[in-house]
């Protein structure tokens, strides 16, 4: 059986999912970002209890606006960089989630926040956009914005182990039904694990077996749920062994 154009379509997307360093590092920017900016609106409402939203959110914009949005992305950035040459990750990707929340841990990103606080809140009060006193009230309690900021990324972090434990579980019952050519039960899983897939963190092993599932899924799927496979289909399923 010659393979046809949905099959070169399928292999050649699977070549493009292999991941790299650049794809890590964005997973971790976009959903560190957004754990230290939900941290950032708590610990800020904390120290300004009499505020009311509509306050807060002003403070908050002013603050981004004049260096914390930028400000978290480097300082996440420089955090991994540096996590990464001290954990012995000089160059290549993290093999795994205990990697990646190693690199964070010891990068500094928690005293990199300190520093960027300090910094955006002072250019923020020299504009006059917020007064003295709250200007050193952030600064002042800064430390309940950075224990929301520590709290919420292992949060994040140990929601990225049971996602990734989840995913090789629905991967490795993908396989066994599979092996049984069981379709109703590969559909089950897969379903799973495309679920799963819109959330975790891109580690190779992981996502390379996830792809090559939906390409030799979709190929059983679009073929009558036909599980005599080519000599270059066969080729997928050696490397799910």
């Amino acid at each position: 059986m010659e393979i046809n154009n949905l099959e070169k379509n399928n292999e050649i997307n699977l070549e493009n999912n292999l991941i790299n360093e650049n794809t890590q590092k964005n997973f971790l920017e976009t959903t560190l970002g957004k754990t230290i900016n939900t941290a950032v609106d708590i610990g800020i409402r904390a120290l300004l209890p009499d505020f009311i939203d509509e306050q807060i959110i002003n403070i908050k914009d002013n603050l981004l606006n004049y260096g914390l949005k930028d400000g978290i992305t480097k300082t996440i950035d420089d955090a991994i960089d540096l996590g990464k040459s001290a954990i012995g990750i000089v160059t290549g990707n993290f093999e795994n989630v205990s990697q990646m929340q190693a690199a964070v841990q010891t990068g500094g990103l928690i005293d990199g926040m300190s520093t960027l606080i300090d910094t955006v809140v002072d250019k923020v009060r020299e504009t006059g956009l917020i007064n003295s006193t709250v200007a050193n009230t952030i600064k002042q309690g800064k430390e309940v914005i950075l224990n929301n900021v520590e709290s919420n990324i292992e949060s994040t972090f140990n929601r990225q182990y049971e996602a990734i434990e989840y995913t090789d579980k629905y991967i490795n019952d993908w396989k066994n039904y599979f092996e049984n050519k069981d379709f109703e039960g590969m559909e089950k899983e897969y379903v799973k694990i495309e679920k799963q897939l819109e959330n975790i963190a891109p580690i190779e092993k992981t996502i390379n077996e996830a792809r090559t599932i939906e390409v030799l899924h979709n190929l059983i799927k679009n073929n009558g749920q036909n599980f005599n496979l080519s000599k270059e289909q066969m080729e997928l399923v050696d490397k799910l062994k």
